[in-house]
């Protein structure tokens, strides 16, 4: 029998900031889905079902912060976790992170 590979999802607006998670992750044994924005993550978290979510914060429409309560609230998704990456670093961000449910806050590379 086959052991499927944890599932982790990228989810960011910038496609160059998705290609360099894709690029660290594509050496360690995962199945990397990529998503380009919070209502394309929502979407991947439903029909992909991921082990664990990298997830950016500002993203038109949808951002991170939407996308990870969404998760949190839903009792199919509430326990993936989530680690948010940014460039942001205030006290404020980290607090508005931990209300939404996030796992860990960190900064970009």
């Amino acid at each position: 029998m086959k052991k499927n590979k944890p599932k982790v999802l990228i989810v960011d607006d910038m496609k160059e900031n998705v290609e360099l998670m894709e690029a660290y992750l594509s050496v360690e044994p995962y199945e990397v889905i990529c998503a380009y924005g919070g209502k394309e993550a929502l979407q991947k978290v439903e029909e992909e079902k991921p082990d664990i979510v990298l997830l950016d914060v500002m993203m038109p429409e949808v951002n991170g912060y939407e996308v990870c309560k969404i998760l949190k609230e839903n009792p199919e998704t509430q326990f993936i976790p989530v680690l948010m990456l940014t460039a942001l670093s205030e006290l404020e961000d980290r607090i508005k992170g931990i209300e939404v449910g996030l796992m860990t806050f960190s900064r970009n590379l």
